[in-house]
Formats: C-alpha cells, sequence, structure tokens
C-alpha cells in the first residue's frame, strides 16, 4: 500500500491540519458507500486517491511513520480523508495499527473505519483507542450505530440522510450530535476535535453531502 500525508489540509471543513490519504485496496466491501456513493470518488480528491492508489504520489509505511512522528506535539490531524485503516479488504493489518499508534504518541490522531467486525478488529480498535490514536467506527444508520456503540470498544459516528441538519437520537435513545462543521462555516476539525475525543458520550453525525449525497441518504435509510 501506499500513502500520503498532505502537511497543510486545504480542505474547508478539516482545516489547516494534516491529513492522510491511504490507497484504495484498504477499502473494505463491508463499506455500502465502496461501490456508490464515496465522497472521496468526486472532486479535486478523487484525482488525489487515484494517484495515491496507483502509487504515483505516497510513500512507504516506514516513511509514513517518520512524518507522523515528526508532527508537533498536541498535534490534532486527521487520518484517512480516503481510504482505510491499514491492512488488505476487511481485515485490520495488526503490526501497522500498532506502529501509528506509538508514531502518534502525544499527537492527537484520529480516524475513521468500518473494519470493525468480528472479535479481533474490534480488540485492534479499541487498543488503539486506549492508547491515544482515536478511531471512530462508521455506522450506516441510526440502529447500526447502537449496534456498534454497544461493542464498547471505540466511539461511533454515523452517516446520516442529507436532510437530517439538527441533533438526533439512536433507536436505544444515544444522542447523536451533528458534525458542527458541517453546520457552521467558522467550525473546522482543527477548531473543534470531537472526532478526536475517543471518550466521548455522543455519536457525531454526518449529514450525505456531495455529488452522491441522493444516493447515500437512500443507503442510510435502509
Amino acid at each position: 500500500m501506499k500513502i500520503h500525508l498532505t502537511l497543510k489540509s486545504a480542505n474547508v471543513k478539516t482545516g489547516p491540519i494534516p491529513v492522510s490519504t491511504s490507497s484504495n485496496e484498504t477499502c473494505p466491501d463491508s463499506c455500502p458507500f465502496k461501490a456508490k456513493g464515496c465522497y472521496a470518488k468526486s472532486g479535486p480528491l478523487a484525482l488525489h486517491w487515484s494517484k495515491v492508489s496507483n502509487g504515483e504520489r505516497g510513500f512507504e509505511w516506514s516513511e509514513f511513520l517518520i512524518q507522523i512522528k515528526s508532527l508537533p506535539n498536541n498535534q490534532i490531524w486527521r487520518h484517512n480523508q480516503a481510504g482505510d485503516l491499514a491492512g488488505i479488504g476487511e481485515e485490520i493489518d495488526a503490526d501497522k495499527i500498532f506502529e501509528l499508534t506509538a508514531a502518534n504518541y502525544g499527537k492527537r490522531g484520529f480516524t475513521y473505519t468500518h473494519k470493525h467486525s468480528g472479535y479481533w478488529n474490534q480488540h485492534l480498535i479499541a487498543q488503539a483507542n486506549n492508547r491515544g490514536f482515536t478511531v471512530n467506527m462508521s455506522a450506516n444508520s441510526l440502529s447500526h450505530a447502537d449496534e456498534l456503540a454497544d461493542t464498547g470498544c471505540g466511539p461511533v459516528c454515523v452517516v446520516l440522510d442529507s436532510n437530517q441538519n439538527t441533533n438526533t437520537v439512536t433507536p436505544n435513545g444515544r444522542k447523536v450530535v451533528i458534525c458542527p462543521a458541517t453546520q457552521r462555516d467558522d467550525i473546522t476539525c482543527a477548531k473543534c476535535g470531537l472526532c478526536q475525543q475517543a471518550r466521548r458520550s455522543v455519536i457525531v453525525g454526518f449529514p450525505a453531502h456531495g455529488t452522491a449525497k441522493k444516493t447515500v441518504s437512500t443507503l442510510v435509510s435502509k
């Protein structure tokens, strides 16, 4: 796999923080947006992701770890604006997530993953969260968010219908807070940091957006 680190993102939602991009082979088939609806398959990010995936851009894993270790202490950064945790398909590469967690020591890294099925993946996610690298489990509906939260191995986020722009609750009564950066132009990941909080009490909701938001809204409503 190849992985690229942009030290200062130009994305208006993340703000000017470091963001990484992993090659598309890391994406699991269990992601309902892999075939259609993935926001990273359109716009400027799609071109960048394609070049990382075919090896035109990016670094070997060992070089990427050096870059993460070199970030300033307390730096918030997002892992995988496109792509998923290291490992082919559904499996998380245990060695790589432990190495990444170690490289992140003293930093405030966070990411999202659809690789959350099975005891071993959930164990690795829990270990990463306990050691300071925040791994949000990505849910595809409010009921799915309850299922993931019940595992207790990490924080949860959920993709919502594009029209869901106010806070809501899951079927089991868990509070869902809509991502502030999707609602206000003056809020970014750099300023907010909610998704980086591994022990938060709320689920973060992301209304479907982008050119495929109608498709995504249909998928998450099932």
